[in-house]
């Protein structure tokens, strides 16, 4: 099991034994879309910790995206709710990157790759990714390595 599943695990654990339901049910919730994401495809995986922190990433992103719509509803209740889970997975993401942070990265990769136009968005990305997974929103990453590249 990885380390980021069994912190999971053991919150779980933690959450349920001090009644707090927020935490409770946000962590079942994670922990189903882990394992969820384990059986899907040909045969049983286990993930690694960065595939892990992927799928709390994705539930972190709709959770976000629930929010914005509740509160274009005039819900507030409900994104409310949303709010609070998202501020359970958030304590198991990493520090997000600033947008000057992510400039950086984008910068050093485009000279590191010589990349001169959007022919070497591919070889920009692959350094970019590992770097940026998790801690900033892919489509602006891709959209400011466009940019940068003179699309």
């Amino acid at each position: 099991m990885t380390n980021l599943k069994a912190t999971l695990q053991a919150d779980l654990t933690a959450a349920t034994k001090a009644g707090d339901k927020v935490t409770l049910g946000t962590l079942r919730m994670a922990l189903a879309a882990v394992t969820t994401e384990e059986v899907s495809g040909k045969e049983a995986r286990e993930l690694s910790d960065a595939e892990v922190l992927s799928v709390l990433t994705k539930e972190a992103k709709k959770r976000k995206e629930s929010i914005t719509a509740y509160n274009e509803a005039g819900r507030a209740d409900l994104a409310e709710i949303e709010i609070n889970e998202l501020a359970v997975l958030e304590k198991y993401l990493p520090t997000p990157l600033s947008e000057a942070e992510v400039l950086d990265i984008i910068k050093a990769a485009i000279a590191e790759t010589g990349a001169t136009d959007v022919k070497g968005m591919g070889a920009v990305m692959k350094i970019v990714q590992p770097q940026t997974t998790g801690r900033a929103d892919g489509s602006f990453v891709a959209n400011e390595v466009k940019k940068a590249l003179g699309a």
